[in-house]
């Protein structure tokens, strides 16, 4: 039976703290909605109604272009157990896209182990915390960190990655501007 609470009280924290891996919602106001897996140990919990995860580059930024074109700027992150006791945990609330480059990302940015490739802080200031069993949910074995998103980024240096946003990072699939700035998100190399 699903529960709802105000807040993420210690044993939510706990429960997200041991998670490899989770999951992020978002919808501009007309178009397709979007679910991300994430996972590189990038979420934080910042306090009982404060989230954030580190997002990496990958090869669209839908959840930025929703955020930017959404008055609201709903968000969920959602956690389920994939070994151990069964469970699932969403975060809903309302989210800020915080750019590289800019004074709040880098105030932020000391919380995580920065990584190759970062390119903004997404935080969630949660209004809903929601349990359910998730016994539905497989058991799965985590084996390890893929680290292969972080090489590449790393081996291709500061100046592809600027090139890289300015290709694939500016718009969502929906045509929608992420307002991404690459030449003030990283200098050049």
């Amino acid at each position: 039976m699903g529960r709802q609470f105000a807040r993420i009280e210690p044993e939510h924290r706990a429960f997200i703290e041991r998670q490899k891996i989770f999951f992020v919602a978002s919808a501009p106001p007309k178009g397709r909605i979007n679910v991300s897996p994430k996972g590189l140990s990038a979420f934080r919990v910042l306090g009982e109604s404060d989230v954030a995860y580190l997002d990496c580059t990958g090869s669209g930024s839908e959840t930025r272009a929703h955020l930017t074109a959404s008055d609201d700027k709903r968000l969920t992150i959602m956690f389920c157990a994939f070994d151990g006791a069964p469970m699932i945990l969403r975060l809903y609330g309302q989210a800020r896209s915080l750019m590289r480059g800019t004074p709040e990302y880098s105030d932020l940015v000391p919380d995580f182990e920065d990584m190759a490739g970062a390119r903004q802080i997404v935080r969630l200031s949660v209004d809903l915390v929601q349990t359910s069993c998730g016994m539905g949910v497989p058991l799965f074995d985590y084996r390890q960190e893929r680290g292969s998103l972080v090489r590449y980024w790393t081996a291709q240096g500061v100046n592809n990655l600027r090139k890289y946003w300015g290709l694939k990072n500016m718009k969502s699939i929906d045509g929608l501007p992420t307002g991404f700035a690459p030449d003030s998100m990283a200098p050049p190399g």
